[in-house]
Order: structure tokens, then sequence, then C-alpha cells
């Protein structure tokens, strides 16, 4: 192979294993996506930065196409248009800010991190390298968050081998001395093995098994549980008297994933039924899962239906004496709800999905990682609950 096509081969091809690598799911590699700002910098040509950016985007989010097949029980197809049609915001931003210009090139990335990370293209921001901020810096908070920006920025000069070897240190240290984010006291996130069931049958049965589970998990001292994503079904006056009539047989609060619908659409949304035999919805997704949840388009020709996206609403809720960050399920893949949440300094992370539809991908895998990075950074108790 000749010279001048063999470093554009390499460097794709190296694209791509940064993307498979550094989100294969574990937390501790999520540091092998910043490699990828140092391609796009050596890329010689604005079409080789695109290349370089579809190939790491690609790579990443490879789970897409088969988990949209199996949501729609469909062949492969609309899953391999929903991927590509993801990638583009990524690839024009990148291929866009891209220059031969050593001296604003660190602006300029510093500048398409910012963009992928904040509406209109950070909500499909996936894959950000910021994300690796809480494997380097646990503990660091807003400075770690300076730092890893600035570090992206200096990963794209000349300097970037002497970047790229301070930060490899600072991952070594970290891979030594990793914990788990704690579990705050007196708070059960769930995890169910439910499947494609799971909001869908709401039936009376399905609904006492839910009610057994954290009845269970209050036996062994919890006083917060979390159920999943959906987990409730349709928020409904029937269903909400269900598990009111009941809330006063246990000692705790429980917090659990449902739909809220009406005429013009629906909510996914987070509902909590207090020791009191109250209830009420805690929290609203800010930003659905695009496409096959949040369909803005339909409001343009007269059609109802899709998730509404809060986008910037209800970052922190008040759960008993504390203060808790939602992330429903895409929210933890994307980078501005965490932060945005962070802003107000909750005393805890409560992230929940209904991953059914990820088996055999590293979706719901990408979406831990993920979550317990930023936590790490800040700091935070987590609490997860799951189905899959």
């Amino acid at each position: 192979m000749r010279r001048d096509h063999l470093r554009p081969a390499l460097l794709i091809f190296a694209s791509i294993a940064i993307g498979v690598v550094g989100w294969s799911g574990n937390v501790l590699l999520l540091p092998v996506a910043l490699g990828f700002p140092v391609l796009w910098s050596i890329a010689r040509t604005r079409s080789m930065a695109a290349l370089v950016s579809a190939g790491y985007f690609l790579a990443a989010s490879r789970g897409l196409p088969q988990g949209v097949a199996a949501f729609y029980s469909s062949d492969i197809w609309p899953g391999l248009l929903l991927w590509l049609c993801a990638s583009l915001s990524f690839v024009i931003v990148h291929a866009v800010l891209w220059t031969k210009n050593a001296g604003t090139r660190p602006l300029r990335y510093v500048l398409a991190a910012v963009i992928m990370a904040i509406p209109p293209f950070g909500i499909t921001g996936w894959a950000h390298p910021v994300t690796a901020a809480g494997v380097l810096f646990p503990g660091w908070g807003w400075w770690g968050l300076g730092l890893m920006t600035a570090g992206l920025a200096g990963l794209v000069t000349r300097i970037w081998p002497a970047v790229a070897i301070a930060f490899a240190g600072l991952w070594l240290w970290s891979a030594v001395s990793w914990t788990e984010p704690r579990l705050p006291n007196g708070w059960r996130g769930v995890d169910l093995e439910l499947g494609a069931s799971l909001g869908r049958d709401v039936d009376l049965r399905r609904q006492r098994d839910l009610i057994a589970t954290v009845r269970n998990a209050v036996s062994d001292g919890a006083r917060f549980v979390v159920l999943p994503e959906t987990a409730l079904g349709f928020w409904t006056p029937t269903v909400a008297r269900l598990w009111t009539s009941t809330s006063g047989d246990t000692d705790a609060m429980v917090i659990a994933g449902a739909t809220v619908l009406d005429a013009t659409g629906y909510d996914n949304v987070l509902v909590t039924i207090d020791r009191k035999g109250g209830s009420s919805i805690l929290y609203r997704e800010r930003m659905p899962v695009p496409g096959s949840m949040w369909q803005p388009w339909r409001s343009r020709f007269g059609e109802s239906g899709g998730a509404r996206a809060d986008f910037f609403a209800n970052p922190v809720v008040s759960v008993g004496a504390s203060r808790a960050a939602p992330l429903i399920c895409y929210e933890q893949l994307i980078v501005w709800p965490i932060l945005q949440s962070m802003l107000r300094d909750p005393d805890l992370v409560v992230a929940v999905g209904n991953g059914w539809w990820t088996e055999g991908t590293s979706i719901v895998a990408i979406q831990r990682a993920a979550t317990t990075a930023w936590v790490k950074l800040f700091a935070k108790p987590l609490v997860i609950a799951f189905n899959t």
C-alpha cells in the first residue's frame, strides 16, 4: 500500500479501535477515548478529519442498530439509518471546526467539545471524551472538569505526547485506587430482569409483584426504594390508588418510572409514593431518546404523540430531606443533563433505565460506566435501578 494511503487507513483504523475500547462499558477504559482528539488533530485534511470522526463515533455507538431492531421488532435497516443519521452532527461539527492552523486548533477543538455537550448538537452528543474526567480526576469536581478541558486542548497541540503521558499517570493511579460510588444510607435501587414486559404488562398481578419487591427491599432496611424506568407503566388514577393504598404497609418512599399520557403526547417520568399514602410526579425526563421517543416534527404536521422533552427543567428534585439529581436512560449518555444537575450541588444521583432492548449490546454497560464516571468526578452517592 502506498504511503499516502497507509496513513489515512491507519488513522481510521485507530479511531475505530478507540471508539470500541473506550466505549466498551468498562468505566476504567473511558480514558482511551482521549485518543480521538489526537487523531483528529493529526489528520492532514478536513475530509480525513471527518472520516476519523465518523470512525470513532460509529464504533462507540455500534450497539444502536441492533438495539433499534430489537425495540421495533424489525430488521436491521431502520437501526442502521438512525445510526448513520445520529453520527452526522458529530462528524459535521468536527469536520467544520478542523483546521491546519496549529495556533487556533486547541480553541477550535474545545469549541467542538462544548457544542457537542449542549443542545442542539448535544442532543446526540454520545461518546464525549470529557466523560473520562471522572476516571482521571475523581473527586475533583468542577476543577477536574476544567483540567480535563485544558488537557483536551493540549492533546490537539504539538505537546500532545507530554499531555498523554500525564494523563496516563493519572489513569494508572486511578485504576490502582479505584472504588465504586457509594450507595447513600437507606436507599436501594432495584434491578429487574423482566425484559420487554416491564411497563407493557400492566395487569394487577404485575403491580402486586412490584409491590412485593418493594416490601422485600424495605424488610432489608431500605427507606427509599427506586424502581426502573417505566416500571409502573401508565400512571393512571387506578394505578396511583393501588400503590397509595398499600404504601401505609411499608415505612418507605417508592420512586418509580412511569408514563404520563395525554391528548398531545406523553412524559417519561419518575413518580413518588410516600409513607402517608400520597403520590406525585417527581421528575419529567429532560431528554427522551431522539427519534424513537422524542419526535418534535409531529407537531409541525398537525400530529400528536411522542415524548415531550423538558430540556433544562427540574435538574434537581427533593426526596425527603435530600436533593437528588435524576437521570432517566438516554440522559446518562449525554453531557448537559448531569452537568446542569451538578450546578445545583445535589446530595445524590438517581439513575434509572429500561434496557431490555439492548440485549447483546454494550449500551446498558456504557450508560452505567458514564454515570459512574460523572458521580466519581463530583464525589456523589449513586442509586441505580435498571431493567434488562
